[in-house]
């Protein structure tokens, strides 16, 4: 599946259950529903360390890349609008395709959630050659994403994922892939777990981003 299609094949009854890095907001709350919120990220930049470039400022006048179907493409269009900077925004048709165009210095920025941008980092060609700068811009909830008419499936998903933040096996989980070496390349993506969600392992809402 890709960003744009994902809402179209849930709703079509393709797939019953989508658990990919989609962020629960009340617009998609319209024709989707979302389980137990799972991750919490925010919009930075992967750029090349060579470039200079250590936040939004610095993106004046330059060409950014974003990904077609994401909320990222919304909230740098607004940066960009709100703070007059002028940027050239470029959009890949993937993620693998806008790390691309930063790679090829066809964009000097790729605006993408962070740990999005972590794992591509992590899996590139040259991972000592880039980095992931600027600020968290706005925190928006990650969870799966399934067929609003559908309540018991969301009882059940609901079951799974609280079942496994009650137990302890949910941080676990999140130790192994976040804060340890990861084969086959043994990079440790040293990311740790967000205020937000260690609040939710107890709260276990579904509350969406506005």
């Amino acid at each position: 599946m890709t960003s744009q299609n994902r809402i179209p094949l849930l709703a079509n009854g393709t797939i019953d259950l989508e658990c990919g890095s989609t962020t629960n907001n009340t617009a998609r709350g319209k024709d989707v529903a979302f389980a137990i919120n799972h991750f919490y990220t925010g919009t930075r930049l992967l750029v090349k360390k060579s470039s200079g470039i250590k936040n939004y400022a610095d993106l004046a006048g330059k060409t950014v890349a974003s990904t077609t179907g994401t909320t990222n493409v919304q909230v740098i269009r607004k940066y960009n609008a709100d703070h007059n900077l002028g940027m050239n925004i470029l959009l890949g048709k993937d993620h693998d395709d806008s790390l691309l165009l930063v790679e090829n210095d066809r964009a000097v920025a790729f605006a993408m959630d962070d740990i999005l941008l972590f794992g591509l980092r992590a899996n590139s060609k040259d991972p000592a050659s880039l980095e992931v700068v600027g600020d968290s811009l706005q925190v928006e909830p990650y969870a799966c994403m399934l067929r609003k008419d559908d309540p018991i499936f969301k009882t059940l998903v609901d079951g799974v994922i609280s079942g496994l933040m009650k137990s302890g096996e949910f941080e676990k989980l999140y130790n192994k892939w976040f804060m340890s070496p990861i084969p086959p390349k043994n990079i440790n993506l040293n990311l740790p777990m967000s205020q937000q969600l260690r609040d939710n392992l107890t709260a276990q809402s579904d509350k969406p981003a506005l």
